[in-house]
């Protein structure tokens, strides 16, 4: 006979994705997640695994329930510009702003921790990146057909450099930046695009 689980994994999944998020991987123990899940050692590890295999279930369902659906929004704009504006001021809001506040990103906490020097952890994070760059790159070449970029601006070079400030938003807003000044900073970036 099946043993009976009395518990779901997933709303106990979703419970240790927002441990992770908000304490990093690295100073997030077994008991933290035995405490915050109400489980067991042996229910935990029979169920997911070790700390590291809980870790990158949690990681792969943020990407799929957080950022694979933003990024996908972005892609699909066909606005240009202002659907790369809309992104930005969406992830600052986030960043620094209601439940999430100074949480950050978990990917981007990822490539900033100790975590990112297991090869699993950094397949996800290569390929989140080539998503981010991607979707921005595909807002900005709608930009650029709508001529909303100047003569200089390459959609492909200039999507890598906001995919790396991006990343900068999450991290600095984690460190408790000033909502402000990352707007003056992606406006000044953005600026720059169209000149």
């Amino acid at each position: 006979m099946a043993d009976i689980k009395h518990f779901d994994p997933d709303t106990v999944l979703d419970t240790v994705v927002r441990l992770f998020w908000k304490q990093g991987m690295a100073t997030t123990g077994i008991q933290d997640i035995v405490n915050v899940t109400g489980l067991n050692r042996s229910s935990l590890y029979a169920t997911f695994g070790g700390k590291q295999q809980l870790y990158m279930a949690a990681l792969e369902r943020y990407v799929d329930e957080r950022s694979r659906p933003n990024l996908g929004r972005l892609a699909e704009d066909e606005r240009g510009l202002p659907a790369v504006e809309e992104f930005f001021e969406n992830l600052i809001a986030t960043r620094c702003t209601g439940e999430y506040a100074g949480w950050g990103c978990m990917v981007s906490n990822a490539h900033a921790g100790a975590e990112n020097s297991e090869a699993d952890v950094r397949t996800i994070l290569d390929h989140q990146h080539h998503r981010l760059r991607a979707a921005l790159r595909d807002a900005l070449t709608a930009a650029k057909s709508k001529g909303q970029l100047g003569p200089g601006a390459e959609p492909e070079s200039a999507a890598e450099v906001l995919a790396l400030l991006a990343h900068g938003v999450n991290l600095r807003s984690r460190a408790g930046a000033d909502e402000g000044q990352l707007r003056r900073t992606i406006g000044a970036a953005l600026t720059a695009l169209t000149a």
